[in-house]
């Protein structure tokens, strides 16, 4: 296997029955659907453990699905037969939503063989591979959390890059909830953005399809967004999910000083001493 973040399909049903490969069903409900039901329980692909982002997060953290202790996240990891030295495909049932976010906590946390199924379960599933809807008995495994300070920027890291222009910050909200023109779904945040801020809304990343764009799209998509490519970047959201598809799209670039704002408009945008631009 080579750095690129991505498998397909063909590739996993090729190697699904490796004895050192776990898949991962990465579970959140949309924001604006926060009461749907997980589709694992009644099909997932054959051997995948559900990684709940909602239940594997900071439980004393008011903001939404934060990253837990390291010591938190090895007891987890523990729990789902995951394990040091192991090679993790991580797919989620809408295509590119909550998967990226599991495969930048799994690196983030020192996991090295981790990757996002290209097109997803919808993907698996349209080309009618097989399905099935009991969960696997998984051995524990050891799982060693190393966790990546840098990957993972807090409010202090985005102040201090507003400040210095350090690093550019790149918003995947869509452009109208960016702009202030839309409200957010979260209760209780004013609209807008950062300043400095770039957009990039993650739906560009993402062909017609459902599968990830091509490498020269993406270059083509993250230059017109005004971002450049040889210099640091931070991504932001509304909870630190989708930032996560644009930092796997700047890591099929081979970008390589990345973080994410973990707490993103969550946490700017119901605070009373944070800038909000909007336009």
């Amino acid at each position: 296997m080579s750095d690129h973040p991505l498998v397909s399909t063909q590739w996993l049903a090729d190697h699904l029955s490796s004895p050192d490969l776990v898949v991962i069903n990465a579970w959140m409900p949309p924001v604006t659907h926060p009461d749907a039901p997980p589709v694992y329980p009644h099909a997932h692909i054959p051997g995948a453990v559900c990684f709940d982002v909602n239940e594997i997060c900071d439980k004393d953290s008011d903001l939404p699905h934060m990253l837990p202790a390291p010591h938190v996240f090895s007891s987890a990891m523990r729990k789902l037969g995951i394990g040091d030295g192991q090679t993790l495909v991580v797919y989620d049932d809408f295509g590119f939503y909550s998967a990226p976010r599991v495969w930048w906590t799994l690196r983030s946390m020192g996991a090295e063989r981790v990757f996002v199924l290209d097109g997803g379960f919808p993907k698996w599933r349209a080309e009618n591979r097989e399905v099935e809807d009991q969960a696997p008995r998984r051995v524990q495994s050891h799982f060693t959390s190393r966790l990546n300070h840098g990957a993972v920027a807090d409010i202090n890291h985005v102040r201090n890059v507003i400040s210095s222009g350090s690093r550019q910050i790149l918003d995947a909200r869509s452009a109208d909830r960016f702009s202030g023109d839309a409200p957010e779904p979260r209760a209780g945040l004013r609209a807008g953005h950062m300043p400095t801020a770039l957009n990039l809304p993650f739906t560009h990343l993402i062909n017609e399809g459902g599968t990830f764009r091509s490498r020269d799209e993406l270059k083509e998509i993250y230059e017109e967004a005004g971002v450049d490519l040889d210099k640091p970047v931070t991504t932001t959201c509304g909870s630190g999910v989708t930032a996560a598809i644009l930092t796997l799209g700047l890591t099929v670039l081979g970008a390589r000083d990345l973080a994410l704002y973990d707490g993103s408009w969550s946490e700017w945008g119901a605070r009373d001493d944070t800038d909000v631009i909007k336009g």
